[in-house]
């Protein structure tokens, strides 16, 4: 039995199993033990703060990066509870920490919504980390329990008074489990920029206490009052928006309250980002469905309703009508059913009709009031849909021309002799005298050559159909062997025939060349995403430096390497003369020392490319390859001490 509503308290908290599995399969509960599956700690936890808001009694969530790479997070909610659980007999609190699938989530009355639903949360945080200290200040006391491994040092005892609420949590993950121990200030500060447009109303402060600024530990605050119509305008910063304002929509039906904002911008692509309870669903689901469908809905029967369609010689496809649109979907469901731990897409059937009546009432209302930001949006979709027309004609050339040929691979293609996708390997080389150099030095068994000649494309400035006539994106294409189909109006990428899986980005270690590698980045984040989210794509590492002493030699990859080497080969004594190559481009390398530096299994550096966070990586690709200059300007003003100047 729960106390009665709104209360939170011990009996709220209900207990279904033990701890044990977290540490054995840490993989199953956080996703990964790599950077990915560290930060997802710290979701996990303010993740409870931010459920303790959304019930109403939480303005403010502190978050601090600890000199030791601990972190703290601090609300001000009701604080966790402390008093004695009735079936198991200690401290509610030590039952949250200590008890996998225990907490408020699962009363109804405490948490009408919540993101952690799996309730795995705090409790499985606890058993990552070496050291977790919880501290509740509730009911005019502060209570502390300290825990190793996820077990309790001692019971949790009183040790102060106070006139505050809320919970604090510290935690020190564990080096046995996690690959790395270090926290990324910058994942930190996008998804709890994230958070605050989700949640408007709500403080958050992230402080790093490694890094000081003027005499003080580098903080920022994150606070929106606009919500979702401010998350639309962040995302769309460096592109031009075609309507004045974006267009939201607030409804609810049948508890399941449905948040979203829409806005239509020049650019050719579509940005979707979805949210159930505040989590990103990834893989979109039931929600979207429903706002894809009101969308394709609403504007067809508009346009068709005031003849705009009636000079097109070809039909229009559901994606015509989302080309350009940024749009966040964002629902608060009292019982979500996620498909997988994860929680990457919702599988709630009812949501689907729920979200798509709120959108087309207000779809319906807004075309209605206004007809000439309607007639503006209309025209763009007409344009969508001839470029989408365009786009398959030559796409379909080159895939016939494939057909027409054999095998369709590109003549340039050095191909291994392997059929094993899982074991081949092809690298993309920047020019053909480093494309040369590489095929003299690779394992031909197992390990492809594709030369690119020059810059490709920027895909992101360029409608669809001009990427097909672009000669080194089509040699993309057919060595990939990946192709882009139609289904029932929807495009997505085919990766069942993909003929590697590693595909090696190899340019110089020079401004040009990381032009190159970025503009390959925005082709494959742009037109083959999945190839990114699959772990497929890696970024070569060739040394920056050989540090030579007669017959003795040793390759550096950074400044740090380099004075190491000339340390080690001189002993400090001046007198000692040792040369130094500076490798500006692949071509300075002969075929032997490409293989043992850069290609080579047992010896390379490969950086596996993923998506941390997707708005920010969108962003990021949008100042750095898009027509506005000044975030362009300025995205390299505040990265410039990152990159590598010769001198």
């Amino acid at each position: 039995m729960s106390e009665k509503k709104g209360n939170y308290s011990a009996s709220n908290i209900t207990a279904l199993e033990g701890l044990e599995a977290v540490r054995k399969r840490p993989g199953m509960y956080i996703g990964s033990t790599d950077s990915k599956g560290l930060h997802h700690l710290v979701w996990e936890v303010i993740d409870n703060s931010i459920d303790e808001h959304l019930a109403g009694h939480c303005s403010k969530i502190e978050v601090f990066i600890n000199e030791d790479n601990s972190i703290t997070v601090k609300d001000n909610g009701r604080g966790i509870p402390t008093g004695m659980h009735e079936k198991l007999q200690k401290s509610a609190l030590e039952v949250v920490m200590t008890v996998l699938h225990a907490g408020g989530k699962f009363d109804k009355d405490t948490y009408k919504v919540s993101g952690g639903l799996h309730g795995v949360g705090v409790s499985c945080v606890n058993a990552l980390s070496s050291y977790l200290k919880a501290e509740v200040h509730r009911e005019g006391k502060v209570f502390v329990q300290e825990y190793s491994i996820g077990k309790p040092k001692e019971a949790v005892k009183e040790v102060d008074t106070t006139d505050i609420t809320g919970t604090f949590i510290t935690f020190k993950p564990d080096g046995e489990i996690f690959e790395t121990l270090e926290y990324k200030y910058d994942v930190l500060a996008n998804r709890i920029r994230e958070m605050s447009y989700l949640n408007s109303g709500l403080t958050l402060v992230l402080t790093d206490n490694r890094e000081m600024v003027e005499g003080k530990p580098k903080s920022e605050t994150f606070y929106s009052e606009g919500g979702l119509k401010e998350f639309v305008k962040y995302l769309d910063q460096t592109r031009t928006p075609i309507l004045e304002e974006p267009i939201y929509v607030k409804g609810k039906e049948d508890n399941v309250e449905v948040e979203v904002a829409m806005q239509y911008n020049s650019s050719f692509k579509e940005n979707i980002y979805s949210f159930v309870n505040n989590i990103n669903t990834r893989e979109g689901g039931t929600h979207v469905s429903g706002f894809r469908r009101a969308v394709n809905r609403e504007f067809t029967k508009y346009a068709q309703e005031n003849g705009l369609f009636s000079k097109l010689k070809f039909s229009i496809s559901g994606e015509d009508f989302r080309e350009g649109l940024t749009s966040i979907v964002s629902v608060k469901v009292p019982e979500p059913q996620f498909k997988g731990q994860t929680k990457g897409e919702l599988g709630n059937s009812e949501v689907t009709g729920i979200v798509s009546r709120a959108m087309g009432d207000a779809l319906k209302n807004f075309l209605e009031e206004n007809p000439k930001k309607a007639r503006v949006i209309i025209n763009k979709v007409i344009l969508a849909a001839t470029a989408r027309h365009a786009a398959r004609k030559a796409r379909e050339m080159v895939q016939r021309k494939n057909v027409l040929t054999g095998s369709g691979l590109p003549g340039k293609l050095s191909d291994c002799s392997s059929k094993d996708p899982v074991e081949s390997e092809i690298f993309l080389v920047e020019g053909d005298s480093a494309g040369g150099t590489a095929k003299q030095g690779r394992d031909r068994k197992f390990q492809a050559i594709l030369p690119l000649r020059g810059k490709i494309l920027n895909v992101e400035k360029a409608m669809e159909h001009k990427i097909y006539e672009n000669e080194e994106i089509k040699n993309m294409f057919t060595a990939l062997g990946v192709s882009i189909e139609e289904n029932e109006g929807e495009r997505s990428l085919n990766i069942e025939k993909l003929r590697y899986h590693k595909i090696v980005i190899m340019c110089d270690a020079d401004v040009d060349g990381s032009h190159i590698q970025t503009l390959i980045l925005t082709f494959f984040f742009r037109y083959m995403k999945p190839l990114v989210e699959e772990g497929y794509i890696y970024i070569a590492t060739p040394p920056l430096y050989m540090v030579k002493k007669g017959k003795q030699f040793r390759y550096c990859w950074d400044e740090e390497e380099r004075l190491e080497a000339i340390n080690l080969y001189t002993k400090g004594n001046e007198d000692v003369k040792v040369k130094i190559q500076r490798y500006k481009g692949l071509g300075e390398m002969n075929a032997g020392q490409l293989w043992e530096t850069t290609m080579n299994p047992d010896e390379r550096i490969l950086r596996q490319v993923t998506i941390e966070d997707e708005p920010s990586a969108d962003i990021t690709f949008s100042k750095l390859m898009g027509d506005e200059v000044p975030p362009r300007r300025q995205f390299i003003e505040e990265n410039a001490k990152y990159a590598n100047i010769d001198v």
